[in-house]
């Protein structure tokens, strides 16, 4: 009994569960000169576990039986009536062995093997004795496992979604960034190509208000002696447009007159609180001497700064710069368009449409309150 229980269970059972085994199986009473069969556990599976019962060494006319009568005293035992191949009292002529199949029951599960000689008589058996631990069966552990093992992949996919979003937010920042930097190197770009077509202004005294006093014939500055006009509403000067603004403060105008091309200069604008620069038509320039006329925006199209504000009137401020010190002004008769750049920052500020056709000269307005206004030589 002990060493067929040993090799028997020894091919799938590990060592301590083969102790344990050991330590509950009941050995009967021998009968008769027949050696006791051997009980051979089988590697437990899902519905139970399998024993097999064979005779060793094998001998003629050897009978093997499951038997329930020996097995009542023992503590646990059953027929297993559940075993759909082996009954209780099922047999082997052929002494090939014969299997069980044990299910857990209340407790314990119990078999005996009969070995039954042709001699009248010549009988053995064996028994074991299976406690429940030892069946197969789900861990009290396993819905924990499965619900942490579900905890697990959620925070997983959170994870891995939380860290998708930031990739897609950071590949829209790079790619915002990359726009901006095409954006500015475009604008830079542009600014460079207006500065190539620079031109020299000189101020004509005999086109200034004379509330101005021209210095170097490049700057405006404020006649100590004068005071600088608000609108004349009594300006001679038609204004066609019914939309027109008055120029609040004296005007200066450039010598040099433009009817084609493009041509780009700047101006230091100076710590003046209020200025307007721009272009008008040659009949508007002899008017301006005496008066501050009310010109419209397609008779005068200009950039004016006033309270902290510029306004471009008839046209599109592309960004509010807040203060700007350079201006730099292109008049572009091909594309008929005035443009505006702040000369430091290398950036469009805006643009108007001309629809004024003939000689257009630049003009200069300063408001109350300024130290000046100057021409700046273009530095290439």
């Amino acid at each position: 009994m002990g060493s067929g229980m040993g090799s028997g269970m020894g091919s799938g059972v590990p060592p301590p569960l083969l102790l344990l085994l050991l330590a509950l199986s009941v050995l009967r009473p021998i009968t008769g000169t027949l050696r006791p069969p051997l009980l051979l556990l089988e590697a437990p599976g899902p519905a139970g576990i399998r024993l097999r019962c064979r005779a060793e060494p094998p001998e003629p006319n050897l009978r093997l039986l499951w038997g329930s009568g020996a097995a009542r005293d023992l503590p646990g035992a059953a027929e297993n009536p559940g075993d759909p191949e082996h009954s209780p009292h099922s047999e082997n002529p052929q002494n090939a062995g014969i299997s069980l199949l044990l299910r857990p029951g209340s407790g314990t599960a119990g078999a005996v093997c009969r070995a039954l000689g042709a001699e009248p008589g010549a009988a053995a058996e064996s028994a074991v004795v299976i406690a429940d631990v030892f069946f197969p069966s789900p861990s009290p552990w396993l819905p924990a496992f499965v619900l942490l093992l579900i905890l697990a992949l959620c925070l997983a996919l959170a994870a891995a979604a939380r860290l998708r979003r930031d990739r897609r937010i950071l590949a829209q920042e790079r790619k915002s960034q990359q726009e901006i930097s095409e954006e500015q190197l475009q604008a830079q770009l542009d600014f460079r190509r207006a500065q190539s077509h620079a031109v020299s202004l000189t101020l004509d005294e005999s086109c200034t208000h004379p509330a101005l006093l021209i210095w170097g014939r490049s700057w405006i500055c404020p006649n100590p002696g004068s005071q600088i006009p608000g609108p004349d509403p009594g300006s001679q000067i038609p204004s066609p447009d019914p939309g027109s603004q008055p120029h609040l403060g004296a005007l200066a105008v450039a010598r040099e007159g433009f009817s084609h091309g493009k041509h780009y200069w700047e101006v230091e604008l100076g710590d003046g609180s209020d200025w307007e620069l721009g272009v008008l038509r040659e009949e508007i320039r002899d008017s301006i001497r005496d008066s501050s006329p009310s010109l419209s925006p397609s008779l005068a199209p200009s950039l004016a700064y006033s309270r902290g504000e510029f306004r471009l009137q008839g046209g599109r401020l592309q960004r509010s710069p807040g203060r700007c010190r350079v201006l730099g002004v292109l008049l572009d008769l091909e594309r008929r368009q005035l443009r505006f750049f702040d000369a430091e920052e290398q950036q469009l500020l805006g643009s108007v449409p001309l629809e004024t056709p003939g000689i257009l000269f630049p003009f200069f307005r300063l408001g109350s309150g300024g130290s000046g206004l100057g021409i700046r030589p273009v530095r290439a």
